[in-house]
């Protein structure tokens, strides 16, 4: 027990005080170093706790910035330089990425491939899908299947394209990576790009680096109990590393194998070796995430970037974002693949856009080639499948200080919705569709 009862976040908001959430920034910051002793964490959280009790008066509600500082102050008290560095250095980000909010910064982003948007916007112009005013007339005018039919054929150019700057790099080639966030359709993509490079004699041999998850107990988890498989170093980076490298000089490795029943993983469980004529072939989300291939030359292997950079304005002329598309498609995927709750989705992602942008979105020009898997006409089907879900969570979270991510995504995505003109049936689109992955009925199995 402690004499603390509620915490001011940073908005102003008083929220319960949870003693737990200290244990796990603490650890989560340990892992980011390399730590998995959750033991230590809880003991340290216990000292920051003392420390603020004799600190601080009874009846006193600190703040988090106090909170935060407290637990600085332990972490170099007690000789955790490393993680007291890590946890430093994610306030000062978070800090950094605020003020830019609050000043309504316009400076151009270094993460964002400027050079391919240009293309997709001008595609979208030409097509009369720019915004969604555009996309409702088109629909309203019985087009959209024909718009199905463009949008399709431009994601399958754009994966042939990859596959020729594959096929002329392969005589040095010994791995394809194909990356991107979360639900950009990495698996569909991987398998037509594997299609499409066997007809040009490549062989393939896929390693799944889910394999390489630590065991659930060691991941870290949130105030809520939900743990983060979002993070890379919720993978076995060191042990990944190690065997890539063997595997692209022709070595046979014993690789591991990871039971999400059970949460836990089974050492040397079989062997895996590549041909002389076979490329390994990943797909994997951090894929362009230094530590997992830091020891194999840049010339041996190629970074395929994926996400649906849609290019489409929306109500009050903003663009309709990336990361809301990806998080309907990841809810509509959950709930057909996994038995996951479209709720229970949006609850994580800010797990899922935390790790994005520290993990994924700083490296993307560091990929051979970018895909855009986003379609025009997913949005109408969206409409259709979502909308009221939206408006009932926009309405259930809005008064939750705990669910403020929830509720500023579920309020943003609603008004989006409901000025698309919806469409129910999904039978136009093909049944190889990157999209079929997240609405269910390909011909893939996933």
């Amino acid at each position: 027990m402690t004499k603390f009862t509620k915490v001011i976040k940073r908005n102003g908001a008083t929220v319960d005080f949870n003693p737990g959430r200290i244990a796990n920034v603490i650890y989560r910051a340990a892992v980011a170093v390399g730590g998995r002793d959750k033991q230590k964490a809880e003991k340290l959280a216990k000292y920051v706790i003392k420390y603020m009790e004799e600190k601080y008066p009874d009846g006193y509600t600190p703040h988090v910035e106090e909170v935060q500082d407290a637990i600085e102050k332990i972490l170099i008290e007690h000789g955790h330089a490393k993680v007291a560095k890590e946890f430093i250095l994610y306030r000062e980000e978070r800090i950094r990425k605020r003020d830019e909010e609050e000043k309504h910064s316009f400076k151009p982003s270094e993460n964002i491939p400027w050079s391919k948007i240009w293309h997709i916007l001008g595609w979208a112009v030409s097509h009369d899908v720019h915004t969604v005013a555009a996309l409702n007339g088109r629909i309203k005018k019985g087009e959209f299947v024909d718009l199905v039919k463009v949008s399709e054929a431009a994601y399958h150019e754009d994966i042939t394209f990859a596959a020729d700057l594959i096929v002329e790099r392969a005589k040095n080639l010994k791995m394809v990576l194909i990356t991107g966030p979360s639900s950009s359709g990495k698996t569909t993509t991987t398998i037509k790009l594997e299609g499409i490079l066997k007809k040009s004699g490549l062989k393939f041999k896929a390693l799944n680096i889910d394999n390489y998850f630590f065991d659930l107990e060691m991941h870290p988890k949130d105030e809520f109990g939900d743990y983060d498989f979002e993070t890379p170093q919720a993978l076995d980076l060191e042990l990944i590393n190690e065997q890539l490298k063997q595997i692209i000089d022709g070595k046979e490795v014993m690789i591991p194998f990871y039971d999400f029943k059970t949460g836990t993983r089974r050492l040397n469980n079989s062997s895996f070796k590549i041909a002389g004529n076979e490329i390994l072939l990943i797909d994997s989300l951090h894929g362009l995430y230094p530590k997992m291939t830091a020891g194999i030359p840049d010339e041996r292997k190629f970074r395929l970037y994926l996400e649906p950079l849609l290019q489409m304005k929306g109500p009050d002329d903003e663009y309709i974002r990336w990361t809301d598309l990806r998080l309907i498609r990841r809810m509509l995927r959950d709930s057909v693949y996994r038995a996951y709750n479209p709720q229970q989705t949006l609850e994580h992602w800010h797990y899922v856009r935390r790790s994005e942008m520290r993990n994924i979105f700083p490296y993307i020009n560091t990929a051979d080639y970018i895909i855009n898997s986003g379609m025009p006409y997913e949005v109408p089907l969206y409409a259709a499948k979502l909308l009221k879900s939206f408006e009932e969570w926009e309405k259930n979270y809005k008064d939750n200080p705990l669910r403020q991510d929830a509720y500023l995504r579920s309020a943003r995505l609603y008004k989006v919705l409901k000025s698309v003109e919806p469409v129910a049936n999904d039978s136009p689109v093909p049944k190889d569709s990157v999209l079929r992955e997240f609405i269910g009925g390909s011909i893939y199995e996933y």
